[in-house]
């Protein structure tokens, strides 16, 4: 199934299952995932699709945005052009990373994680007045979430992609983790303790979303 917008012709992937309910989805392949009902007619998709145009484009965006940031080096919120010189190491200037290697990249890119993530979360940890537990910092890349508070063993886990953010980004998810030591859920009191250390945080959440 084919399904056009602004003159862009879109595969329709559709997938049945014993779905009480229909969902729309973009994938990184840029094709719309259906998901629903093995008795869901396709002229009922197709005005499903017809209806939700416009959040679908916004959908399309976003999943633009975040190839673009894939697709690129993304460091502290700034895109750089890799170049690779057998007799550097590293070398990074205003818009390009002169590296011996893509793996060495790699590898110093995991260290500066670490590096920078940790002094992060030790500079938030000293902002917060409340009685805390001091957390252990895990790191690892996840798909759908930009930080994880775990209260039943004291830690916060962060995600790995936050590097490609500035720091303004990841200051408010460690705050936001760290709140959650204090209020589990997302309760008005839960956003008020993180307005108290990250006043412009729906700002902050809006550049995560986008991208």
């Amino acid at each position: 199934m084919k399904y056009e917008i602004n003159g862009i012709e879109y595969e329709v992937v559709i997938v049945k299952k014993n779905n009480k309910n229909t969902y729309i989805r973009i994938k990184e392949d840029n094709k719309i995932y259906i998901t629903t009902n093995y008795f869901v007619s396709k002229n009922y998709l197709k005005n499903l699709l017809d209806i939700n145009k416009e959040v679908i484009v916004k959908m399309i965006e976003k999943n633009n945005i975040k190839q673009e940031k894939n697709n690129y080096f993304y460091y502290l919120g700034k895109k750089y052009d890799i170049i690779i010189v057998p007799t550097f190491t590293i070398d990074i200037t205003d818009d390009k990373i002169f590296v011996k290697s893509n793996d060495y990249l790699n590898k110093w890119l995991k260290k500066q994680i670490e590096k920078i993530y940790q002094e992060r979360l030790d500079y938030i940890y000293n902002l917060f007045q409340e009685k805390i537990p001091y957390p252990k910092l895990r790191i690892r890349k996840m798909s759908t979430r930009w930080g994880v508070c775990n209260r039943s063993n004291n830690t916060v886990t962060l995600n790995s992609e936050l590097i490609k953010y500035g720091i303004e980004q990841i200051d408010y998810v460690i705050v936001h983790e760290l709140s959650h030591f204090i209020h589990f859920d997302h309760s008005k009191n839960f956003w008020l303790q993180v307005n108290k250390y990250c006043p412009n945080y729906k700002k902050i959440r809006k550049t995560l979303k986008e991208g």
